[in-house]
């Protein structure tokens, strides 16, 4: 049953892959999800039997590849962590599947479009249920390709296509990192076998890299490439900029990428690898910081979008950065609690935002929309539901993970601990600002759509309304239902998926010692946002934040990414110029190809012309082209041997040897 989870979705991916012309689109999208659906429900079943009963399993399939120093096989380990990400991915997965059939049903693509989904759902669990960093490696590289495919699913449209080729070249930079952090930890432990790796974790606390001479750390090596792989994965500071860009793909796609795949890979990855990160200080230092600005960045950027799905995925860039600063303070169930929290109204977030989109024959900017609350109510009190449990309202399933992990920064009583709780903490005002400006600005304000646009608007359809109340029910009851199993005091609900240090466990101290200001701040930080977002657009619309000279420098730098895009664009094009007019202009077309291929074809062409101008078909031509090679031969033979008698050619050794030893004697 276990190995089903895995393999049900491949086996959709392959029947409306090779078969969707005889099927229909119809056929298609029925085979797919019902396989998803199933594999959701044997999730929920390997949940109760590994989560809540204790039992890992532990399946090896079969044998990969052998060698004297290097084996590995294809494992499923099915754990505590692996199974709450089962249902996460399976879950949201069967709900984007039902919700597409519907959206997607006048796409004549619509059997690719469910293959495609497939395929990322089986790929996603590849990674999540690999007992290896190789296995875990091939779902982390099958979801890039899958991530590829659906964002480029409307390949006719130019931005599409760059946004795909942006993300597959980003992601290439976070993925170097995790192979060179694999290879690190073969070197270090000689075997890519999570158990092993993580049992003999505490005995190579002290060994080091040799590098130029420098002393590395290398446990503290290993973690920081293995969080290169996260930040591009994951859409941290730096590797972030391809995520608002994977908008271009159809809005299902939005919902499953930020949701439940891709951009939760990279936390999965370290919460599994917390044996390892827990003995690098540094390194854990490195991801609180690097989280917490993400955090802070994509909340300041989303409070100047106006395209209804970026400032839903810059919230979502801006809560992975709560995830990743949560696991830099050791606390990697509550980042992971955090992860299936966000999960439902994330994806019911986009959803809804798909719903409207749909309604309004595929417009995007809020700016043109408004009033739209008694037209769509049904999707206004969805949308309202996954809003407040993103800013953290009391009660809802946000709350219960957003605010301990600010009350867990705040304990933590370090330099970079109280960096992430303030950065995050101001966040929590910049994300109950722009989720409230969308919904002021879409539901609320007095009607910018055309007449048109208006008179067919139309509320979501039953197979598009079904998810969005699952996700909405999810949206509210979920941390309610899981907060005390999941982040309880004295709970073993992670047994041995999750390894903290004593000296780094704080949660029962943040439980006890925190001050009740520190508790109520996160919740008086969204009173206010969602009181400014009010004033702004409802009560006041005509002011501006750019009404001064300093208000529109920092708009335009918040609304530029913080010109990270900028930034890279001038380094890739001082890069790409390189390229062309020295490495492949001058280097592979220039003196490469003349030294070589090219060169040599060109010489053998002119040397093989000349000789068949010799070809005159006369005998005595043929004869006097003997006579004249024949005496060369034996003249080049005669000269050698001359050459031989006054020069022995053990002279010639003698004279590079002790020409190479002066050399260094001068040096």
């Amino acid at each position: 049953m276990y190995l089903l989870i895995v393999l049900l979705p491949l086996l959709g991916c392959s029947i409306a892959g090779f078969f969707g012309r005889f099927i229909g689109s119809r056929g298609s999208a029925i085979i797919t999800t019902t396989c998803v659906l199933f594999s959701a429900i044997f999730s929920i079943v390997a949940f109760y039997e590994v989560a809540l009963s204790g039992s890992t399993c532990t399946i090896r399939v079969a044998p990969w590849f052998f060698s004297q120093m290097f084996d590995a096989s294809w494992g499923f380990l099915f754990d505590t962590l692996t199974c709450v990400m089962l249902i996460v991915v399976t879950v949201v997965s069967t709900l984007v599947h039902i919700y597409s059939i519907s959206y997607m049903s006048h796409d004549p693509h619509l059997s690719r479009f469910m293959c495609y989904l497939c395929v990322f759902t089986f790929f996603m669990l590849m990674l999540i249920t690999g007992d290896n960093f190789i296995q875990m490696f091939l779902g982390w590289e099958g979801v890039g390709l899958a991530s590829y495919l659906l964002i480029n699913f409307w390949f006719t449209r130019l931005q599409a296509n760059k946004s795909a080729i942006k993300a597959m070249l980003v992601n290439r930079v976070g993925d170097f990192g995790l192979a060179l952090g694999i290879m690190a930890c073969f070197a270090v432990f000689q075997t890519v076998d999570f158990a092993t790796i993580f049992a003999c974790a505490s005995s190579k606390v002290s060994d080091v890299f040799l590098f130029c001479n420098f002393k590395v750390h290398a446990l503290t090596l290993i973690c920081l490439l293995l969080f290169v792989g996260a930040v591009g994965k994951s859409a941290q500071l730096g590797l972030h900029t391809w995520l608002p860009d994977a908008m271009e793909g159809p809005t299902p796609v939005s919902a499953l990428i930020h949701a439940a795949t891709m951009v939760t890979a990279g936390v999965f990855m370290i919460a599994r690898c917390s044996p390892l990160f827990e003995y690098s200080s540094f390194a854990l230092l490195v991801v609180t910081v690097l989280g917490a600005m993400t955090c802070f960045f994509a909340a300041t950027t989303g409070i100047v979008q106006n395209d209804l799905k970026r400032v839903i995925a810059y919230s979502t860039c801006s809560q992975l950065g709560y995830m990743v600063f949560a696991c830099g303070i050791s606390n990697y169930a509550l980042g992971v609690f955090h992860l299936a929290n966000h999960a439902f109204f994330k994806a019911l977030l986009f959803l809804s935002a798909g719903s409207v989109i749909h309604a309004l024959s595929d417009e995007q900017d809020m700016r043109k929309m408004g009033g739209l609350a008694n037209l769509l109510p049904l999707t206004y009190s969805l949308m309202l539901i996954g809003s407040l449990s993103l800013i953290g309202f009391p009660f809802l399933t946000g709350f219960y993970s957003k605010d301990v992990i600010l009350e867990l920064a705040y304990s933590k009583y370090t330099l970079h601990g109280n960096f992430a709780f303030w950065l995050g903490s101001i966040s929590v005002l910049f994300t109950s600002y722009y989720s409230f400006r969308l919904l002021f600005l879409t539901f609320l304000v007095p009607s910018n759509s055309f007449k048109s646009a208006i008179a067919k608007t139309h509320d979501a359809p039953f197979l598009m309304a079904l998810p969005l109340m699952i996700l909405a029910l999810g949206s509210i009851f979920v941390g309610y239902f899981t907060k005390d199993m999941m982040i309880g005091l004295g709970t073993d609900f992670w047994a041995n998926s999750i390894f903290i240090l004593p000296k780094n466990e704080i949660l029962s101290e943040s439980e006890f010692a925190t001050p009740i200001f520190i508790k109520f701040l996160p919740l008086i930080f969204s009173t206010f946002g969602a009181f400014f977002a009010y004033y702004s657009n409802l009560l006041s619309p005509s002011m501006s934040f750019k009404t001064s000279a300093v208000g529109r420098r920092i708009y335009a730098f918040f609304n530029k990414r913080w010109l990270f895009d900028k930034v890279y664009n001038v380094f890739a094009k001082a890069l790409l110029t390189f390229g062309y007019e020295v490495s492949f202009k001058t280097l592979d077309k220039g003196a490469i190809e003349l030294l070589g291929p090219y060169g040599l074809t060109s010489a053998f062409r002119v040397l093989s012309k000349s000789v068949s101008t010799l070809q005159s078909g006369y005998v005595y031509h043929y004869a006097f082209i003997m006579l004249i090679g024949l005496t060369f031969f034996i003249s080049i033979i005669s000269l050698w041997d001359l050459i031989s008698y006054w020069i022995d050619n053990r002279l010639y050794f003698i004279y590079i040897i002790s020409f190479v030893l002066l050399s260094f004697e001068h040096d």
